[in-house]
């Protein structure tokens, strides 16, 4: 429905993440100039990117459109299925397929792959578009008045928007709130993220049946308290992806967050509390995981600076509990959202507009999508007792008819929340607003500067008549 924007500006873009580099892309696309500051280097982001992600529907399809489905294929796993077991003894609770006419309707596919690899393809796409990328560029400061960015080389950049897609301790987050709102927030328990060397489960007789479903397939583990999920990814690497959330540690050891290795493999094993065989197989054969503290942020209130040229976006604007399924895909649907408003951009006066259009459109999907992170965080770790007993009976339940664990009561809802979560359409969401409202302002405003013109030409008009 957009293509090309009238008018092309600067943008400077915080943070080369997925949130910043999808950014780049999309603005690329609709033709606007863009520079991405990601402070670590090229090899520090390598080993940070460690681990597996998972993309759900709703991100892929918006990738495919971009043009990447053929690069994102070569590097990734289409998952069919869930299967669900019992943390602590590895009982089998039951599986559930994803509907094929789910996702037909969604356009996209449920993609595993390294996250490495999805941040590869993101960079390469950006640099193809023409957006300039600077590696190992530490910002210390950023202004919405007269927009700029600080560097720690002194250097001074200028832009006409500035975009904060760093993360949670971001600092144009910062600039426009005046507070860091992860770092204010406490954690609730602790997320392990790591890789397990393809070679070495299928060399154990317990391991090696995970790599012999009939379709692709998640494993998902619901403990007391705690919480795995692993998938089988590929791209270079024949690995296992492994995500923990187990409690934090005993009072006076540091849970700082840990992204670039260091962290020894027996601090996670101790994590691990009672545990089935395999998954204490699986941590012991695994790569130096990274460590994120668990956190329920709560909303954010200002994604725009007061001058209305700054705005964030992704985990800065909207952070999800660590390992959320959605948490790379909200960072792409952000970009997909801000690009597409921007793509009708005639005239600088806009600026301000967009940015809070695409707080408007966000806002909510965001906040919902959140909660629901939060809710299956909650789902897949829940407290012994009677309402665990009640959930893990119902899956049993539905598993002795011949049905999906999803089939039905507290479980079947959840399911409902991710289909609808699937179903949403981040571009089309963009065109809406600008068919209902952008058009309708700009028609105002242009009605109220020919009312001007004509009042001004009246006013000419009698001078004369009096001369």
């Amino acid at each position: 429905m957009s293509g090309k924007a009238e008018l092309t500006i600067n943008f400077i873009v915080v943070g080369g993440g997925i949130a910043g580099l999808a950014c780049a892309i999309a603005l690329r696309r609709v033709g606007h100039h863009v520079i991405v500051l990601e402070q670590y280097s090229d090899a520090d982001v390598s080993k940070m990117s460690h681990g597996g992600i998972r993309l759900p529907p709703n991100v892929s399809k918006v990738l495919f459109h971009w043009g990447l489905e053929l690069e994102l294929r070569k590097l990734s796993i289409t998952s069919s299925a869930m299967e669900v077991e019992i943390y602590e003894t590895g009982e089998f609770i039951g599986t559930h397929r994803w509907e094929e006419e789910v996702l037909r309707v969604t356009g996209g596919d449920f993609l595993f792959l390294h996250h490495v690899g999805l941040r590869q393809v993101l960079y390469n796409a950006a640099i193809a578009a023409g957006a300039e990328v600077r590696t190992g560029t530490t910002v210390t400061s950023v202004s919405g008045k007269g927009p700029h960015v600080t560097l720690a080389s002194g250097e001074t950049l200028l832009a006409d928007v500035i975009v904060g897609a760093d993360g949670c301790s971001s600092v144009v987050q910062q600039a426009i709130i005046g507070k860091n709102v992860s770092a204010a927030t406490p954690y609730q328990s602790l997320f392990y993220n790591t890789t397990v060397p393809g070679a070495l489960m299928r060399a154990d007789p317990q391991l090696a049946p995970f790599f012999k479903q009939p379709v692709e397939t998640m494993f998902v583990w619901l403990g007391n308290n705690r919480s795995a999920v692993a998938f089988r990814i590929q791209g270079g690497k024949d690995e296992f992806a492994l995500h923990l959330w187990v409690p934090p540690r005993q009072k006076g050891l540091s849970d700082d967050d840990c992204w670039g290795g260091g962290l020894d493999l027996k601090e996670m094993r101790r994590q691990l509390g009672e545990c089935e065989p395999r998954l204490l197989k699986m941590t012991k054969l695994a790569a130096t995981p990274a460590r994120v503290q668990v956190k329920m942020v709560p909303p954010i209130e200002d994604w725009v600076d007061e001058h209305g040229r700054m705005v964030i976006m992704g985990e800065a604007a909207h952070p999800l509990p660590a390992g959320s399924l959605q948490g790379g895909a909200m960072a792409v649907e952000d970009a997909a959202v801000f690009a597409r408003l921007f793509s009708h951009l005639r005239d600088k006066d806009q600026i301000s507009t967009f940015l809070h259009a695409f707080q408007d459109l966000r806002e909510d999907r965001c906040a919902s999508v959140v909660h629901t992170e939060q809710c299956n965080l909650y789902f897949q770790m829940m407290p012994a007792g009677p309402q665990q007993e009640q959930r893990d009976q119902e899956m049993r339940a539905k598993t002795a008819q011949g049905e999906s664990v999803f089939g039905g009561g507290e479980a079947s809802e959840q399911w409902e929340q991710l289909k609808e979560l699937w179903g949403y359409d981040a571009e089309d969401e963009a065109d809406d607003w600008w068919v209902k409202w952008g058009l309708l302002r700009e028609r105002a405003k242009q009605r109220s500067l020919d009312m001007e013109a004509e009042m001004n030409t009246t006013r000419l008009s009698c001078l004369h008549l009096r001369a």
